[in-house]
């Protein structure tokens, strides 16, 4: 806001003071007692209006403040409502809104992956290197897809992928990628294993409905557990084939 100007507010007003006090210069006892009982009170009144509006002013600059802090706080709040704290990816319920909104307007395939005997690592290194592979992991995910697309964690050490797309093949390309990437990912100290993910694959047309892509892709995840982990497995036709083995 530009601040005011005392001259641009009160210019007619300066003017008519002047004069004023012009004309109580005149030798007439009367006109110089009115005039100047006048002027007094004149005064005080344009004093008084000035520190109003100062007042005002910084009011005004402390609304504007606390409707940006205001903002800033919603803005917060609706990040936390729709990310996960540890890693800022997605949390559960905004994967699904956004695998929805996808499915309403085209195909899509939905990635999801499991980190291999996760427990083994809070067990064996303890739940701060357990949140540090976990951090790593999403980091490993974004450098893979892009920032572009929609990584979510669903669970303690399950995330998922949102990936668009009307060809199977292409996804089935990104999951592989997925899956040997995180297998030859390093691990910061005290890590000093691999650290491997099973990978689930399913695709489906728009249309659909989340819970039918999701659970055919957590079918597809659990066949990938069951055929020795540090793989991928795609859903096709009521059952999970396999993609090729991540390399160890």
């Amino acid at each position: 806001m530009l601040p005011r100007t005392e001259t641009d507010l009160f210019a007619q007003e300066c003017a008519a003071l002047a004069q004023a006090r012009a004309a109580y210069d005149t030798p007439d006892a009367d006109t110089r007692a009115a005039l100047g009982n006048m002027i007094q009170h004149y005064e005080r009144l344009m004093r008084e209006t000035r520190r109003l509006i100062r007042r005002s002013d910084r009011a005004e600059l402390d609304m504007n403040q606390i409707n940006r802090q205001l903002q800033e706080l919603a803005q917060q709040l609706e990040y936390r409502a729709t990310h996960d704290t540890l890693t800022g990816a997605l949390n559960r319920a905004a994967i699904i809104e956004c695998a929805t909104r996808q499915l309403d307007r085209g195909d899509l395939a939905l990635i999801v992956l499991d980190i291999d005997h996760f427990k083994w690592v809070n067990d064996d290194f303890g739940h701060p290197a357990g949140d540090a592979v976990i951090q790593t992991v999403v980091a490993c995910l974004q450098q893979v897809v892009g920032p572009q697309v929609a990584i979510g964690r669903v669970g303690g050490e399950e995330f998922s992928v949102v990936w668009p797309t009307s060809v199977v093949e292409e996804a089935e390309a990104i999951a592989l990628k997925i899956c040997q990437a995180i297998a030859s990912q390093s691990f910061a100290a005290p890590i000093n294993r691999q650290i491997t993910a099973s990978v689930g694959l399913s695709w489906a047309p728009q249309g659909s409905s989340f819970a039918t892509i999701y659970s055919h892709a957590d079918e597809a995840l659990y066949a990938a557990k069951r055929a020795g982990r540090n793989c991928v497995r795609r859903y096709l036709d009521a059952s999970a084939q396999p993609l090729l083995v991540a390399a160890a």
